[in-house]
């Protein structure tokens, strides 16, 4: 049974020694990178305390899945912290220098709060129209539905990546207003907001996170109104809007509506 979401973003700066820190250090919660760090620790460990296994959304290059036995490192980032979907085992895989980043980060996130944890991502092709996305999603769903166990959803998205001169992708004066209707419909839980992301802006702007977003709509798709949310971070440092919140459908105990 589905029972909770989460999103968060996935920069490679939310691991510590990538920001060459050791974990327990910089603990300055003025920080942009320690606010938004420890808003994500939170968001998985809400999903922590209510199911033990987790269903990773992401968008890649290209639609792929990848199972609890998968192991990566962030070393092409600039530190060698390796991380995996799934408990350690006694013959571990090579870890993959490869990995996508919303994998890795979902990875880093699970060891982090919730070592007992087993992880299969699905990641969605960046190029994936937005009624694929939405099917992806309600697909999951009925899945996770189907199951009498506690099930999460970790989607992993980023915002655009044009915000300002100093952004990833320098600015472009369309994103800010993009940025802010999406930041909206995040906030509200807003699954039509979701649903009119526009494929070719978003790829324009560096909205890399479209697909996961439209997705995690989909998720509550099947839902009477749309789901509780309770926004942890919203901002965008560094040019880039990022967004941590944990989901619920509407209904569920302690739901108002």
């Amino acid at each position: 049974m589905f029972s909770i979401a989460a999103l968060v973003p996935s920069p490679p700066m939310l691991v510590p020694e990538l920001c060459g820190r050791a974990p327990a250090s910089g603990a300055d919660p003025d920080d942009p990178v320690v606010a938004l760090r420890t808003a994500a620790l939170d968001a998985a460990a809400a999903l922590a305390a209510v199911a033990t296994r987790w269903t990773v959304l992401g968008t890649g290059e290209r639609t792929r899945n990848y199972g609890p036995a998968t192991t990566g490192t962030f070393r092409g980032f600039g530190a060698d912290v390796v991380v995996g979907l799934g408990p350690a085992t006694a013959a571990p895989a090579p870890a993959d220098a490869q990995l996508p980043l919303p994998v890795l980060v979902a990875g880093w996130l699970r060891e982090r709060v919730a070592p007992g944890v087993s992880i299969e991502a699905r990641l969605l092709a960046a190029d994936t129209a937005p009624d694929d996305c939405l099917r992806a999603g309600a697909a999951l769903r009925a899945e996770l539905d189907a199951d009498p166990d506690s099930h999460a959803v970790l989607v992993l998205a980023d915002g655009a990546a044009t915000l300002t001169v100093a952004a990833p992708g320098y600015l472009d004066e369309r994103a800010a207003p993009v940025q802010a209707a999406l930041d909206t419909a995040l906030r509200a839980g807003s699954r039509a907001g979701l649903a009119v992301l526009e494929p070719e802006l978003c790829a324009q702007l560096v909205l890399d996170g479209r697909a996961a977003y439209q997705a995690l709509g989909g998720l509550f798709a099947a839902d009477p109104a749309d789901p509780r949310v309770r926004t942890l971070y919203q901002g965008a440092p560094y040019g880039v809007g990022y967004d941590v919140s944990v989901w619920q459908p509407c209904g569920q105990e302690g739901d108002g509506r």
